[in-house]
């Protein structure tokens, strides 16, 4: 995939990521490319279990201990990061030049220690700060971004609520100024009001920082909120790649049309749809396209596997009927 606008950032080629399972080998990230460029953020849409919280594990080397198989290329500015010993990724990669909010973010944090050494640890471990009083001084920043109080930073986890845990789980993600913050279902857990105001936390941080992000999400109404592309993700492939615009208003592939058809609006009244059937189990998925027992426009070529063709206005989609 190639970048229309701006420097590219990070590049993922063939990323692939397969676990070990009593049923046997589970492709959760099979053969995906993506690309980012600087200072823009990419929404991965997709039902659950069709890989996308793999793919934030896979970019950041978070892996469980069943892992099968794993490779790819993972250029962060050129570099291929994937290279990189462990130690060296821990040290130099992962919450320097990478962030993360993991799913259910507001459950990570360690009830019995303050909130404020939870923040200070990494600033003083990668020695972005030289002493408890200037990585206090950062802390102080990121919670003003974040829209809390300096005072939290003395309160113990369960003293927030979970809306304020997640500010906070934000707030640890920027206070090494990273280039890229990847989020993972950061909404999840919460309720539509506080889904709000989280989501248009990250708009005002997106357009005051520069920093790219990569949102995960099943939630395509509450992403298009900050979306500059949108991937959609599918049994455990990259299926769709568009700028947003033309994605929300247009999807090409159709499991993204029905995906679109599934999603009230406010100023439409339509007859919400549904996709009929199951995802493909990602131990067995069927040969050729991964769609075809759900699509309603499958014919004959759709029992081999379709490659991600190039559209004329730029945009990419793996389906036989845009060859």
């Amino acid at each position: 995939m190639s970048v229309a606008t701006g420097q590219r950032l990070l590049e993922i080629r063939d990323l692939r990521l397969y676990y070990r399972s009593s049923k046997g080998v589970l492709q959760a990230v099979d053969r995906v490319d993506l690309d980012l460029p600087r200072d823009r953020s990419v929404v991965v849409v997709g039902e659950s279990g069709c890989g996308k919280s793999s793919l934030s594990k896979a970019v950041l080397r978070l892996l469980p201990r069943n892992v099968e198989s794993y490779g790819g290329v993972v250029r962060l500015d050129d570099v291929d990061v994937m290279k990189l010993s462990d130690e060296r990724f821990r040290r130099e990669v992962r919450w320097i030049r990478m962030g993360f909010v993991p799913q259910a973010a507001m459950n990570t944090l360690n009830p019995v220690i303050r909130i404020g050494e939870q923040i200070y640890e990494p600033l003083i471990l990668h020695r972005r700060a030289r002493t408890k009083s200037e990585a206090d001084d950062k802390a102080r920043e990121a919670f003003k971004m974040v829209g809390l109080p300096a005072d939290f930073l003395d309160r113990y986890p369960f003293e927030l609520s979970g809306g304020m845990r997640q500010r906070v789980a934000i707030a640890m993600s920027l206070v090494m100024e990273p280039d890229l913050i990847i989020l993972d279902e950061p909404t999840s857990a919460l309720d539509v009001l506080t889904q709000a105001n989280v989501m248009n936390l990250l708009k005002r941080v997106k357009s005051e920082i520069k920093t790219s992000f990569i949102l995960i999400t099943h939630d395509i109404a509450t992403s298009s909120e900050i979306a500059d592309d949108a991937a959609v993700m599918y049994a455990g492939e990259m299926v769709e790649w568009s700028d947003a615009g033309r994605f929300y208003l247009e999807p090409l592939h159709p499991y993204s049309q029905m995906l679109m058809a599934s999603v009230p609006t406010l100023y439409e009244d339509k007859e919400l749809a549904f996709i009929p059937g199951q995802p493909p189990s990602l131990v067995d998925p069927p040969y050729g396209c991964r769609f075809k027992d759900r699509c309603p426009q499958r014919f004959e070529k759709c029992d081999e596997p379709p490659p991600m063709f190039d559209t004329p206005d730029g945009r990419k989609v793996r389906c036989w009927l845009h060859e």
